[in-house]
């Protein structure tokens, strides 16, 4: 037997041997250089017939495109890897699905001969296409039509008692004013700049000029005689009594005080009350929540330079609060009930047990029990009987008793607006009622349970809710959909300890 090298292509052996022949190493090219790739020489494989006579070397059309060899673009092969990358795993997705949707996926892009043209790095991949399937089976089978979404009208038919549900009689300006409800505002919207010198050097271009080269300006001021002292004079001191406004300008923006103010800029308590019936059009019209702001607090400003302090000022402070605790603006809702507490110890009317129900709900929000307990030595007993008081009361001895069942029934139950502040703490309390539902129901609870204990509007709703935390624990059973409360435990223990940890304060009472 010849060890003989393969001759090179497109010469023809002649054949020795029946079957093809194989050598005994595989020559290897010589690489050039370290940055140069590896390539290892193409292998041609040799047929040689055993009789002349036998048919020719032509085979089947089938087998030759099994042997083509298809140049798979390079998108293609990050799209494979990034299928298989141990980041890109889901779990509860194994290896043979990816696989098999895999295969579908390049199939019908080289069926449609888009294999070239399709962005494969845009492509989702094939785990994520089949959690998506999942996911919309699951939800379909929760019956998505009672969703709040479908609702002609979410406003007629929630529960909450908006600012524009309180009569004359609970007014005390006689006058209805219609709010509604719209989304709350960024903190950067509900907060006022001050116009202030130094705020208006922030807010302007910057000069370019480094520490040093400020430095070395003042110094040759200092030298050349042109240095101007800093020092400013004391503002004047204020007069001896409260000032009567003559602004008659009905619109003010608010801007804080840094001297004493001028009659010229502040409007008497007649343009005042114009203003108020002027605000509250606008707001009906326009539900432009960052003007509203701006002008009551203008409003209050000329209230306090005034020291008028009557059943106006009381009507002013409590609109202002609704419409603050509407749109959950906690800071300046504080605001308003501080001073609303004073002016109820002044012996002015007003709603002073609307108010003192928002105070007991608020401080249940901040877990403040200190405060709390406080509010609550405050009350007389003809108070504790009144219904806002009494619901505000009975929330907080739910929540204290670990009562979940009784605490959501209270929430489908608000007055007044009570149902805003409650909406603030009403995740956490329920992340609080499913870590003990899992305790005590396993290994499993229906869907449609969960919903009427949690006070959720719908099956979907409460689904979501829990899919936030986890998709795998739903599971869709013959004629309805389970929870896995036995899977769930952990998950919500650690959702409940992270909602109660720290509480977002927007303001302080």
């Amino acid at each position: 037997m010849s060890w003989a090298v393969p001759p090179p292509p497109g010469i023809q052996p002649v054949p020795y041997y029946s079957q093809p022949m194989n050598t005994a190493y595989t020559p290897v090219s010589i690489r050039q250089g370290f940055g140069q790739a590896y390539q290892s020489p193409q292998q041609y494989s040799y047929n040689a017939p055993a009789n002349p006579p036998q048919p020719s070397n032509t085979m089947p059309p089938s087998d030759q495109q099994q042997q083509q060899k298809f140049d798979w673009p390079q998108s293609v092969r990050n799209y494979v890897q990034r299928t298989f990358q141990a980041s890109n795993e889901i779990p509860g997705i194994g290896r043979e699905e990816k696989e098999s949707r895999l295969k579908e996926i390049i199939r019908s892009e080289q069926e449609r001969e888009t294999m070239f043209t399709t962005n494969w790095d845009e492509m989702p991949l094939p785990q994520q296409l089949i959690q998506k399937e999942r996911q919309q089976a699951l939800m379909a089978a929760v019956n998505p039509t009672t969703t709040r979404s479908q609702t002609s009208s979410p406003a007629a038919n929630s529960k909450k008692r908006k600012s524009s549900d309180f009569s004359e009689s609970e007014q005390t300006n006689g006058s209805t004013v219609p709010w509604r409800s719209t989304k709350a505002l960024s903190i950067e919207e509900r907060v006022t700049k001050p116009a202030s010198d130094k705020r208006l050097l922030m807010d302007g271009p910057l000069t370019g000029k480094s520490k040093f080269q400020k430095n070395a300006e003042k110094r040759l001021r200092r030298g050349d005689g042109g240095y101007q002292s800093s020092y400013r004079s004391p503002s004047p001191p204020p007069t001896s009594g409260p000032i009567v406004g003559l602004n008659t300008t009905l619109e003010k923006r608010y801007l804080r005080l840094t001297a004493a103010p001028k009659r010229e800029d502040v409007r008497p308590e007649a343009i005042l009350q114009q203003t108020l019936d002027l605000l509250k059009r606008k707001w009906r019209k326009e539900n432009n929540y960052n003007y509203i702001c701006d002008q009551f607090k203008s409003l209050r400003q000329d209230l306090t330079v005034q020291h008028i302090r009557n059943e106006f000022t009381v009507s002013v402070y409590e609109i202002h609060a609704r419409i603050a605790l509407e749109k959950g603006d906690l800071g300046e809702y504080n605001q308003c009930q501080t001073q609303l507490r004073a002016l109820y110890r002044a012996g002015i009317k007003g709603n002073p047990i609307e108010f003192k129900a928002y105070r007991i709900l608020y401080f249940i929000h901040t877990a403040n029990r200190t405060a709390l307990n406080d509010a609550i030595a405050d009350l007389t007993t003809a108070e504790k009987e009144e219904p806002a008081v009494k619901h505000a009361l009975n929330v907080r001895s739910a929540l204290a008793l670990g009562n979940y069942h009784k605490f959501f029934q209270l929430y489908l139950d608000v007055p007044n607006m009570g149902a805003y502040l409650m909406d603030m703490f009403i995740k956490r309390e329920r992340l609080a009622a499913l870590a003990n539902m899992c305790k005590a129901f396993k290994p499993a609870l229906k869907l449609r349970y969960v919903t009427e204990e949690l006070a959720f509007e719908s099956d979907a709703e409460a689904a979501q809710f829990i899919i936030d935390y986890d998709q795998e624990l739903l599971e869709e059973r013959d004629d309805h959909i389970v929870f896995l409360t036995g899977k769930a435990g952990q998950t919500f223990e650690n959702a409940r300890a992270q909602a109660f940890s720290r509480v977002d304060l927007k303001g302080q009472i």
